[in-house]
């Protein structure tokens, strides 16, 4: 595991308690700053060198998605992945706006805090598997945008399809083409976004206005 330095933020001091007993126990991994609202997060955080922010969405004053926000204005590095419950969907837009890199459920196992560490330390975005499962039952496609200059409608098509949680060959029975032709376009449709997964894809879809939650 490579080195990195973590802040927590969460309005629950057991939770983030448990969590940097988790994370500590892995080489390389070190907690640096702990705060129990997203004003104490941004009044700590220019004296404290961190590389990655588990941020809690939902905390009495300031919400995560304005501490990250305003966090992201002064330390521009920063990644920050969101903790979440179920239920919070409908908030996850506003985090992607805000510059959330990655998005986990509080029961998450630590094998995917450890890959949503490694994922967003490498510049991509990560998704829970849990969570995306729940997400892409609610994501719509939103036609009252413009079409992404990047893609053909083709294209922003199947995206809207793989954010649905769709498999190629599911994409391709839907939409009357062949599972070799929904492969063609992903692998499009991820040179042209510069995106290395499915995550990156959800996250690039919201961030874009092309899908909606």
């Amino acid at each position: 595991m490579r080195k990195c330095n973590i802040f927590l933020v969460d309005d629950h001091s057991l939770f983030r308690g448990g969590l940097k007993i988790l994370l500590e126990r892995n080489e390389g991994l070190k907690v640096v700053g702990e705060a129990g609202s997203g004003e104490e997060f941004l009044e700590m955080l220019p004296a404290v060198e961190a590389d990655v922010v588990f941020m809690d969405f939902s905390m009495p004053g300031m919400d995560g998605a304005e501490a990250t926000e305003k966090a992201l204005e002064r330390c521009p590095d920063l990644k920050i992945v969101t903790l979440s419950m179920f239920g919070e969907e409908s908030y996850y837009s506003r985090m992607v706006e805000a510059g959330a890199r990655g998005f986990l459920l509080k029961d998450s196992d630590i094998a995917d805090l450890l890959e949503a560490v490694d994922t967003v330390m490498d510049g991509g975005s990560y998704f829970s598997p849990q969570l995306l499962a729940s997400l892409s039952g609610s994501i719509r496609s939103r036609d009252d945008v413009p079409a992404d200059d990047q893609l053909s409608e083709r294209e922003r098509e199947i995206l809207v399809a793989v954010c649905r949680g769709l498999s190629n060959q599911e994409i391709a029975d839907e939409l009357f083409i062949s599972k070799r032709t929904v492969d063609k376009h992903r692998a499009n449709i991820l040179e042209k976004t510069g995106c290395k997964n499915t995550a990156s894809l959800v996250v690039y879809a919201i961030k874009n206005g092309i899908v909606e939650l």
